[in-house]
């Protein structure tokens, strides 16, 4: 498995690392706050996947630094205004989309393989709306560690992501769901 971070830059990685900590441990209780960066994080990664698209589509205007930044930061704002508005929605978009973005980094890019992420990701999301507490403080884990776990393999190099993305993953997840459990017992 190949982790290529190279489309960030370093402060990107820290604000990203920053804000996924934060929802990973505050997911339930700063919720509107956690969707906003949540859906801010899917649209920068999902706009500096199409900037090779972009820069070949539009160069003049990507041949500016300016532009070249402020565009999936422009991406990012965009999905997070969006995934903000509508709790619900929002909450089966996040189930869904980490669903693909594992099913496609640690699995593969092939039709078969999307197919049956997409049909994990429908269920899980359908699922997650039903039950609406524990999707949240699950999704809110799932989405901090998996932001958590590109930050570990990022600044700690030598370790296989083959071996231990999984793992690594799961166990800060994990970490996470248990803290927002026992912090929001009452909320």
């Amino acid at each position: 498995m190949d982790l290529d971070l190279s489309q960030f830059t370093t402060t990107e990685l820290v604000i990203m690392l920053i804000a996924g900590v934060a929802v990973l441990l505050f997911g339930y209780r700063i919720k509107k706050a956690a969707f906003f960066i949540i859906w801010f994080i899917i649209g920068l990664t999902l706009m500096n996947y199409l900037m090779p698209w972009l820069e070949t589509t539009v160069p003049d205007v990507l041949s500016n630094e300016l532009w070249h930044n402020l565009i999936p930061i422009a991406g990012g704002l965009l999905m997070a205004l969006l995934g903000f508005t509508i709790e619900k929605i929002c909450l089966g978009g996040i189930v869904f989309a980490l669903t693909m973005l594992i099913t496609t980094q640690y699995f593969g890019t092939e039709m078969n393989t999307l197919a049956i992420g997409a049909v994990v990701g429908v269920i899980a999301a359908g699922a997650a709306v039903m039950l609406m507490k524990p999707a949240i403080i699950l999704a809110t884990a799932f989405a901090g560690a998996y932001v958590t776990t590109l930050g570990i393999f990022y600044w700690i190099s030598g370790i296989d992501a083959g071996t231990y993305y999984f793992p690594i993953l799961i166990g800060t997840a994990a970490i996470g769901s248990l803290f927002q459990f026992f912090t929001t017992k009452h909320a």
